[in-house]
């Protein structure tokens, strides 16, 4: 006999409280009350427990007091669909139970890296990672795929299509196992995550949700129904449950589906009433197009003559050495990308020529060179632009299956697999992905394009010669644009799908706080699109110069952010600071003790001398809220004669990560020289090796004479 919906969610989340009530009193039993817990590398504690219930959980004690919460306020077991979709709730904190006991005793239970055997929790920083390609459309929509596919074939190719689509992957069940057996690349980077083997494993999707919400919605803890508003309008997920489908995973489809996720499923053994979220589609090779459909999903896709596959889901593949066929290395060889702009008639549309040897004679495993000459022509195009596409060719190049590229200009190394010169790519297919990309995203300025992909060494020493000479006098134009040159700015707000009062100002001397979007950027971009997410700005009317106000700004901004923002200063961290939307590279927090500021890029997992980790820095901004002492920024401004300008400038820097340190530590060097003619800057700044505390960090930079020592108080 068949049961009634409600009665399978009913069960279902008995079920899981079952689990949970086992689980925790397992760990009250060894570990006692007063036990910590805590998920690694989040500022958000348990986060569907802060969500629904606005409950910081830091100890068992508390763990078992928001569990008891649950059982008698989230679980009604009455016939209406709303008291359904709360029990679907009060499943996923259960859920959430179930899984933070398995992190008492280490922050790493199903092991560490992108080896290890499933995925687990994942930490803010991975979080923060989707912000940009979320609002670029680069990631369209999430999937969670729940159990087991009729064939391992037919798993494989189910995840692989949503991985061609862009769709990000999360298995939960049997299919994790059906995908290991097929050979699917599986972690974070490629975008295909195996969540784990159990059902209660969907509270790490659920809490990844929940935290996008607050990190760039601003979604304040304990208002439910904005959690549900921004998840429904913002969050583009649905689920795939194969048949037989389980009464637990009924009962957490009922949250998902009133979280705005539809379900699509080939389980017919259901009964009136099914909301229209749950959609029965017996046909699984249907599922793709079913639930793009379902979640308004439209796809542009650019059909591109390789043969493999093509999708922004690849950018993150890794290629090992040992799966490697060639290893094209400008380190050590002659390589370089150069993108030029030319006269219409000197350009053959799409004409993508070879000259010299291709990848297939390249020994197996063995070093390479190649150059990429990309030349344009266009009635809009401008010289300006070279740089911006020139940038692309990294993420073009990366969006092919098998194909690594990393660096640019002529520091570039790209890896081709394998598996990806088995399956037909030669060195022509570079040059098809660059004119079908460059000919598509930019359609409005490029009309003609022809692409030369060279490997003959005898001309690659010379060629790039040329290549730098270019790229000279580009840098030489670069320095010249200061925020005093141009007579406009641009505002960015790409990020306002998710984070709806953001709105970044892109001058010059300060690139969008993602790190992707200069002034050039924006420029192109209105090129392209005058009405889309980057505008002129004009800055006619200077209201304060060492703050960096303008009324023209604050105009556009009040403008922009629907009135949610009255004023910003560019040059400042203390006084109305630009919004932050979450996805930013870095953020700068007041450090007192050191008349400092402390910096702290996503990256970095440690502690900061602030007592805090970058995720808990962050998560005192972002949302598009202004908070005076804390910035998000790019990486690049840091270097900037802009950066806190009205504070000091990055006079005030006394700590970074070593790694930041190291990537940006020249172009910082040459700034603190010109600004105050300090010799060394960088090494006058800690880092983690130094110290992690206040105490240290004050002997530290009174050792080294830090002049910030010297400056104004900040508070």
């Amino acid at each position: 006999m068949k049961k009634l919906l409600f009665n399978r969610v009913f069960d279902g989340a008995d079920e899981m409280v079952a689990e949970a009530e086992k689980a925790l009193a397992e760990a009250l039993k060894k570990h006692g009350e007063a036990a910590p817990i805590k998920m690694p590398n989040t500022a958000y504690f348990l986060a569907n427990h802060l969500a629904y219930q606005n409950r910081k959980v830091t100890t068992l004690g508390e763990l078992k007091q928001g569990f008891e919460e649950t059982k008698a306020e989230w679980m009604p077991r009455n016939q209406r669909l709303g008291d359904a979709f709360r029990r679907g709730f009060g499943t996923f904190m259960a859920a959430e139970v179930i899984e933070a006991v398995k992190y008492i005793d280490t922050a790493t239970p199903y092991g560490e890296g992108n080896d290890r055997e499933y995925w687990g929790h994942m930490s803010d920083a991975e979080v923060r990672e989707l912000g940009v390609p979320l609002v670029t459309g680069d990631i369209p929509g999430f999937v969670v795929i729940v159990d087991e596919a009729p064939s391992d074939e037919e798993a494989a190719e189910l995840i692989k299509g949503y991985q061609s689509r862009a769709i990000f992957v999360f298995l939960i069940g049997k299919i994790i196992d059906q995908a290991r057996r097929m050979g699917v690349n599986m972690n974070f980077s490629v975008r295909v995550v195996p969540v784990g083997p159990e059902r209660w494993h969907v509270a790490h999707i659920i809490s990844l949700v929940n935290r996008a919400a607050m990190i760039f919605g601003n979604t304040q803890p304990g208002d439910h129904n904005a959690f549900d508003d921004y998840t429904f309008k913002r969050i583009r997920a649905f689920v795939n449950a194969f048949a037989p489908v389980r009464d637990i995973t009924v009962a957490c489809g009922g949250g998902a589906i009133a979280m705005g996720f539809p379900v699509i499923t080939n389980d017919t053994n259901d009964t009136w009433p099914v909301p229209k979220s749950l959609i029965i589609q017996e046909d699984t090779k249907d599922w793709i197009e079913t639930s793009l459909e379902a979640r308004d999903i439209k796809l542009k896709v650019t059909k591109i003559d390789i043969p493999v596959a093509f999708s922004t889901a690849f950018e993150g593949e890794i290629i090992r050495r040992a799966d490697m066929h060639c290893d094209i290395d400008g380190s050590k060889l002659d390589c370089f990308e150069w993108v030029t702009t030319k006269e219409a008639n000197e350009i053959e549309d799409h004409r993508i020529e070879v000259i010299g040897p291709d990848i297939d004679t390249i020994a197996e495993g063995a070093r390479s060179q190649m150059g990429f000459i990309v030349e344009l022509s266009g009635k809009n195009m401008q010289k300006d632009f070279e740089p911006v596409f020139e940038r692309r060719i990294h993420h073009y190049l990366n969006y092919a299956e098998g194909i690594m590229h990393t660096g640019q200009r002529d520091l570039i190394r790209v890896r081709v697999s394998k598996t990806a010169l088995a399956a037909g790519f030669r060195a022509r297919h570079f040059g098809e992905i660059l004119y079908a990309k460059l000919k598509g995203d930019y359609d409005s300025i490029i009309d003609k394009c022809q692409v030369k992909v060279v490997t003959d060494p005898a001309l690659l020493k010379d060629l790039k010669a040329e290549a730098n000479k270019v790229y000279e006098t580009r840098d030489a134009r670069l320095q010249s644009l200061t925020d005093e040159s141009v007579e406009v700015f641009y505002t960015c707000i790409l990020c306002q799908s998710f984070s709806p009062a953001h709105v970044c100002i892109v001058t010059p001397e300060r690139l969008g706080l993602c790190g992707a979007v200069s002034w050039l950027d924006a420029k192109a971009t209105n090129e392209i699109d005058p009405n889309g997410s980057c505008k002129v700005v004009t800055k006619k009317e200077p209201l304060d110069d060492v703050l960096g106000i303008w009324q023209d700004v604050n105009d556009a901004v009040q403008e922009a952010s629907h009135g949610s923002l009255q004023q910003v200063t560019l040059y400042s961290i203390m006084q109305d600071p630009m919004t932050s939307c979450g996805c930013f590279e870095c953020i700068c927090g007041i450090e007192p003790s050191t008349n400092g500021v402390v910096i702290v890029n996503r990256e970095h997992s440690g502690q900061t001398p602030l007592g805090m980790t970058f995720s808990e820095m962050a998560s005192m901004t972002g949302g598009g809220v202004q908070t005076p002492g804390f910035m998000g920024h790019g990486k690049q401004f840091i270097y900037s004669k802009k950066f806190m300008k009205a504070e000091g400038g990055p006079a005030r820097i006394v700590w970074m990560p070593k790694a930041l340190k190291e990537f940006i530590g020249a172009r910082l060097d040459k700034t603190a020289k010109e600004l105050y003619n300090i010799d060394n800057f960088t090494s006058m700044i800690a880092d983690e090796e130094v110290s992690q505390d206040p105490e240290s960090l004050v002997a530290f930079v009174s050792e080294k004479g830090h002049p910030a020592l010297q400056l104004e108080p900040l508070m």
